[in-house]
């Protein structure tokens, strides 16, 4: 028995919190050998004592790999991440080939979230980007209706001798959902795990080519799903929906409040309005404020985050998505205008987000304005 032996025999050994190993980490302090004895001092970077005692197991096994009738004592000094280096372990391994992942979310349900994720992506197409969605919101998909691809089903391609995922294309945008692989009827019954498992499959083994966004649309609230995307990909910010009405802006406001989480930290992008207001057909010119006047408009302003568009609640919207051609489709007209403002919108404050990043980081936005395309270098 040699500390050459016993420092092999936990090179592979993992940290406590599952971030690296505790060779790479350095956490592997000291190694004494007395006789048939060995004594390891080692750093837990986590506090959890389930997390600590499968480091101390993961050792003990480890050193017994060398000689299975030592004797091995473990010391374990607690040294966790600051809270910047924690939001760092989370962030984890980028997409080849996407250059930015927007994450829409809502912290209540049936304000329109999906909707705006579909619509926002035809926008952003329409404007001249390579885009593509991950439907996140696993018990309850509905990408596949929003783009009529309900009897799609994604393929596969070799990508570098690795079997990958060909996604369903719709209107030119690139789509995974958990939809694609449930029947119509079949309800997804599955634990937190399970969940997390599978959208980690639909980012990391879909073959999404080159992409300027990747929207996901995740589920309301804030839950498993939302942790582990921030754990499975960089994020580049994210777009809050609600309607103006007080029940879902303090619903809003905790979605605001998980992204700006010191483990989390993703830029808010911005919140949307959807269902701002109703426009009688009979009557275009007047606006009847069903659920409320300027509500998210407001909060935005309360959280110090930009307001990126109103949405009307009209029935062509709801129609459009029933049939599988989004709204913003639609060759003119104030839906059309709508949905554009908010794509634009969102891609200035994308801009702006990105101004700040270090210059090893710069990337170029495209945008918009009016019939003109201007690129901005940041």
């Amino acid at each position: 028995m040699t500390k050459t032996a016993v420092l092999d025999a936990l090179a592979q050994v993992a940290n406590a919190s599952g971030n690296g190993t505790l060779a790479e980490s350095g956490h592997i302090k000291n190694i004494q050998i007395f006789g048939n004895e060995v004594e390891v001092d080692a750093v837990s970077d986590s506090a959890a004592l389930a997390q600590k005692k499968r480091l101390e197991v993961d050792i003990l096994k480890a050193v017994h790999t060398v000689d299975p009738k030592t004797q091995v004592k473990v010391n374990l000094e607690v040294r966790t991440p600051a809270p910047a280096e924690q939001a760092n372990l989370l962030r984890g391994k980028p997409i080849p080939g996407v250059a930015h992942v927007l994450a829409v979310a809502s912290g209540k349900g049936g304000v329109g979230k999906s909707t705006v994720t579909a619509n926002l992506a035809v926008s952003l197409t329409e404007m001249g980007f390579r885009v593509g969605v991950v439907d996140a919101d696993i018990y309850g998909p509905s990408m596949p209706i929003m783009f009529d691809v309900q009897r799609a089903n994604p393929g596969g391609i070799e990508v570098d001798g690795l079997r990958k995922m060909d996604p369903v294309e719709s209107y030119g945008i690139k789509i995974m959902s958990i939809g694609f692989f449930a029947g119509t009827d079949q309800a997804v019954v599955w634990r937190g795990p399970m969940a997390t498992k599978a959208l980690n499959q639909m980012l990391q083994e879909t073959h999404w080519g080159e992409l300027d966004f990747l929207l996901i649309d995740l589920p309301p609230g804030t839950g498993d799903i939302h942790l582990s995307l921030v754990q499975a990909l960089p994020v580049t910010g994210a777009v809050v929906v609600s309607t103006p009405q007080a029940v879902a802006l303090a619903d809003a406001r905790k979605g605001v409040g998980m992204f700006r989480m010191d483990a989390i930290q993703i830029p808010v992008l911005g919140i949307v309005e959807n269902m701002a207001y109703f426009t009688p057909p009979l009557h275009p010119d007047e606006q009847y404020h069903i659920f409320g006047r300027n509500g998210a408009r407001n909060l935005a302003e309360q959280l110090d985050v930009p307001f990126l568009g109103e949405l009307p609640l009209v029935q062509s919207i709801r129609e459009a998505g029933d049939v599988g051609r989004p709204a913003a489709l639609q060759q003119d007209g104030v839906v059309r205008d709508a949905f554009t403002e908010m794509a634009r919108n969102v891609v200035s404050s994308l801009a702006d987000r990105v101004t700040n990043l270090p210059p090893t980081e710069a990337v170029r936005i495209t945008t918009m304005a009016g019939c003109k395309t201007k690129k901005r270098e940041v």
